[in-house]
């Protein structure tokens, strides 16, 4: 069955509903630190009651490719599932199963401990040599979340006069383990090498003693484009600097061997930092850094607060993950990539086919333009009570105008799964645009801002 929406006509629409982001509400002023988070309750509010807030939803069923959820409100939706992270669909595989069952029986649900003091199990220490392994010999310490490892690379090593150089499109989590550990942060445009350069010339014609680090990720979620990493070498052993590489994305998904846009560059090696997160493709939460010697990865054990301070993965985490790399590292696992990156091509294709915009480079994520943020959410409304699940992503998540649906592909979604998204996707985009329309004839206002970022179906052909 298919979402079963409030009655939500154009009338019951309001600008308030409409406009505004989670931006306007982060820096926030007043004397009491709780009371001055009514407003953004206040919007948030309005924004459900004309159903226009896609976010919080929880899965009702094993986030599989079809499967029933509700939104943070109540309301149940059931159908096509690209909303869920689990680009191998290993999460329900039943070697994944078996080993996290097996797990439980032998230690129990979780680690009790630090991974500085009593918290490392069997598992956890197997999964450290399994991904040394994988990794051609690099030493790996493990973190309960990917967020964590990303933040602990850049806390870890970097220090108050040290630098940061990074994407301005950087994850969350190394933009505040930069901010934990520095002022001298230097952001540069997306993917701009040559801005990536003039930031390290400026940097070393004032400071040749302190360290620098270039941060990168391997693949950009929210725009599925990925950077030149061999200039990002260059550069950094023109300017003495240290490479990092957040490969959350790509890890274990992309490439005939699974190690990702490090592979398909041939790159490996010349990353001095690798982070890698396991909720992606290895069915579970949790991440890694891996570092070219034992002394950097014993210092992150000790210096790095995200793992020192956090209990360390659950048993149950960790072998799951391990039951994952061994399905990730076999020919069951090129099947799968293969059988993904022919989903995601089919999927690029279908929507390219029918004059929908699909923004980036193939990957698992397939970011699809909508435009104006009012008109994203009536269509993401619109999407789910079609039946089909994909989250919707705007300002400042990406810039303002460039509301998109982030759909994520699973190995396991059929030609049929993706012509069905298509066709729903371009319903629901074609429903949203006659009823913003409307209301941005009753809110000139909403016009004004927002009206440019709509772009144009006229002529768009019906999806196959």
């Amino acid at each position: 069955m298919a979402y079963k929406a409030n009655d939500t006509k154009n009338e019951n629409v309001t600008l308030g509903a409409l406009t505004g982001s989670l931006r306007d509400y982060k820096a926030m002023t007043g004397t009491n630190m709780l009371s001055r988070t009514d407003g953004f309750f206040d919007w948030q509010e309005e924004r459900r009651r004309c159903d226009l807030w896609p976010y919080a939803k929880s899965t009702a069923t094993a986030p599989k490719t079809h499967c029933a959820a509700k939104t943070d409100s109540g309301f149940a939706m059931e159908g096509v599932n690209f909303a869920s992270q689990d680009y191998l669909s290993l999460s329900s595989h039943p070697a994944v199963k078996e080993a996290a069952v097996e797990a439980i029986k032998e230690y129990g649900v979780h680690s009790a401990g630090s991974a500085a003091l009593l918290g490392n199990t069997r598992h956890s220490l197997l999964l450290e040599q399994r991904i040394t392994a994988f990794l051609d010999g690099r030493e790996t310490v493990l973190y309960p979340t990917g967020w964590s490892a990303g933040f602990a690379a850049i806390q870890g090593f970097v220090r108050p006069d040290d630098h940061v150089v990074m994407d301005v499109l950087a994850h969350s989590c190394l933009q505040e383990g930069a901010r934990a550990s520095t002022r001298n942060i230097h952001y540069h445009g997306h993917l701009n090498i040559r801005a990536m350069e003039r930031r390290l010339q400026k940097i070393r014609a004032s400071d040749t003693e302190n360290g620098i680090l270039l941060v990168t990720e391997s693949l950009f979620s929210m725009h599925s484009d990925t950077p030149d990493i061999a200039a990002m070498r260059a550069l950094c052993d023109e300017y003495d600097a240290v490479l990092l590489v957040d490969c959350a994305h790509d890890f274990g998904s992309m490439a005939d061997d699974g190690r990702g846009h490090m592979s398909l560059q041939n790159v490996l090696h010349d990353v001095d930092i690798i982070i890698g997160s396991f909720s992606k493709t290895f069915a579970s939460n949790g991440g890694f850094i891996s570092v070219k010697d034992r002394a950097s990865a014993e210092y992150l054990k000790y210096y790095s607060a995200t793992q020192t301070f956090s209990n360390a993965l659950s048993p149950v985490q960790a072998a799951a993950v391990l039951a994952a790399f061994d399905i990730v590292d076999s020919a069951e696992g090129r099947d799968r990539r293969r059988k993904l990156m022919d989903n995601i091509l089919y999927m690029r294709s279908e929507m390219t086919k029918v004059g929908l915009e699909t923004l980036g480079d193939p990957s698992a994520i397939v970011p699809v333009r909508v435009g104006a943020e009012g008109l994203a959410r009536i269509a993401s409304r619109e999407l789910s009570g079609l039946g089909a699940i994909a989250n919707l992503v705007e300002y400042p998540a990406v810039p303002q105008g460039g509301a998109r649906f982030r759909v994520q592909v699973m190995s396991d979604h059929s030609h049929a799964d993706v012509d069905q998204l298509v066709r729903l996707m371009l319903q629901a985009m074609r429903n949203a645009e006659k009823e913003y329309l409307v209301l941005c004839d009753q809110h000139p206002s909403l016009m004004k801002n927002q009206r440019a970022a709509v772009p144009a179906l006229d002529g768009v052909r019906d999806a196959a």
